[in-house]
């Protein structure tokens, strides 16, 4: 297999999960404008959301084109999760704990734990016959 048939298989693996991302970021901007809206009654925060929703939802209809359905909804819902907890403080009035911090921190293993079971270097350890 040549180098750039190599390069081709890694940027189609990693194109799926660079939107899958994308859907992620659109996710946090979903949750922190339905959270500013107050029950969609503020004009600005009730677009915004709109907006976001419809962004999340078609980036993570494209990812999945690619990635295993369980998959990419537990890391877009993980992404969007960890997001709004840690971004939340930021734009309300939210306190993060350190319970808190410590879910969202064993949500984000799992994310990345997800991921890496994903890789090629496993994928192939699983292809190749053990002697």
């Amino acid at each position: 297999m040549t180098t750039a048939t190599n390069t081709e298989k890694t940027e189609k693996k990693a194109g799926p999960w660079l939107v899958l991302l994308l859907a992620g970021v659109f996710e946090v901007g979903y949750a922190l404008s339905v959270g500013g809206s107050e029950g969609f009654t503020v004009l600005g925060w009730s677009v915004s959301a709109f907006v976001f929703f419809l962004l999340t939802l078609f980036c993570l209809s494209v990812a999945l084109k690619a990635i295993d359905v369980g998959i990419g909804y537990a890391v877009w819902a993980g992404i969007g999760a960890v997001g709004a907890a840690l971004l939340g403080p930021v734009f309300f009035d939210e306190v993060l704990t350190p319970v808190r911090a410590f879910w969202l921190a064993v949500i984000i293993g799992g994310v990345v734990w997800i991921k890496l079971a994903d890789s090629p270097r496993i994928e192939r350890a699983r292809a190749e016959p053990t002697p």
